[in-house]
């Protein structure tokens, strides 16, 4: 018989662990737009608002910062309108979130497709990133008008302005996306195995954004918290949102330091959360 080596498509039982089959993600990228609309319509169809709630999560838990962190605790915004600074805050770390928390769960949210028909793994959970966007740019939309309000009605001892290093968005957000992604295939790797570790994504998730600073700037930490102020540098989710307060607020540190330190850990964590993830996928049908 002839042997014809020629094939479009090869699927191997077994391969390299650092056979990540990117050229296999390119080739069917016009599956990874298929997901990206599946996700928005699913997720608002059955809903009576619809993508209206994009702007109004947002807004409530701004007025509700406001009230309690703000106005009730008297907590620092190093001289921000309270409402931009929040908003600043939660638009960055919803995106870094979401990216976390609906990666985390991948193999089980579609465990179903899996395991019936052969398509790249990593096709899902970039379909999330990408789908994220969608959100994450209606609250940048939100986020400018308001910042168009606060220019022509100023708050008396409260002041801001974009920075230069408004050219660094793109990066930033290239950054949120891939420590989301790279921790979600981390955890979704280990749910295969362990389930209860799903209970506890969302709620530890909640508890590390307390950790960074969304709620208070890095200069009130510091000040307050001393002796503790290195564990929210550690975080390096810290140093990406207060370059995005810098760049478009002009409060908040972006140095050399804080970025390089949140590049490093976040290209550590995507290449580490990529292996495991090509590791698990091969054989993660069976456990789950």
């Amino acid at each position: 018989m002839h042997k014809n080596n020629n094939w479009d498509l090869v699927i191997e039982g077994k391969t390299s662990l650092f056979d990540l089959k990117l050229a296999d993600v390119w080739r069917y990228r016009d599956l990874l737009l298929m997901f990206v609309k599946r996700d928005f319509i699913s997720f608002y169809k059955q809903t009576i608002l619809g993508p209206l709630w994009f702007f109004i999560q947002p807004i409530f838990t701004t007025i509700v910062f406001t009230f309690i962190f703000g106005n009730l605790a008297g907590i620092s915004t190093d001289g921000l309108p309270k409402q931009l600074f929040y908003l600043a805050g939660i638009t960055s770390w919803n995106y870094f979130s979401d990216c976390l928390t609906k990666t985390s769960t991948v193999f089980k949210d579609n465990s179903n497709i899996f395991g019936k028909v052969y398509f790249p793994r990593l096709i899902m959970p970039l379909s999330i990133v990408t789908s994220n966007l969608v959100r994450f740019g209606v609250q940048m939309l939100l986020m400018l008008m308001m910042m168009t309000y606060f220019y022509f009605n100023p708050t008396e001892g409260t002041s801001f302005h974009i920075t230069y290093a408004i050219l660094l968005f793109p990066f930033l957000v290239i950054l949120m996306a891939f420590l989301g992604l790279g921790l979600g295939l981390i955890i979704t790797a280990m749910t295969t195995k362990y389930k209860d570790l799903t209970f506890l994504v969302t709620f530890g998730v909640q508890l590390l954004m307390y950790g960074t600073t969304v709620i208070y700037p890095l200069s009130e930490a510091r000040l307050k918290y001393k002796d503790m102020a290195y564990l929210i540098e550690l975080n390096p989710m810290t140093g990406i949102i207060e370059a995005f307060r810098y760049a478009f607020l002009g409060k908040g540190e972006c140095t050399l330091w804080s970025l390089g330190y949140s590049t490093i850990v976040t290209l550590v964590v995507m290449f580490l959360g990529i292996l495991i993830f090509n590791k698990t996928e091969k054989n993660f049908v069976d456990t789950i």
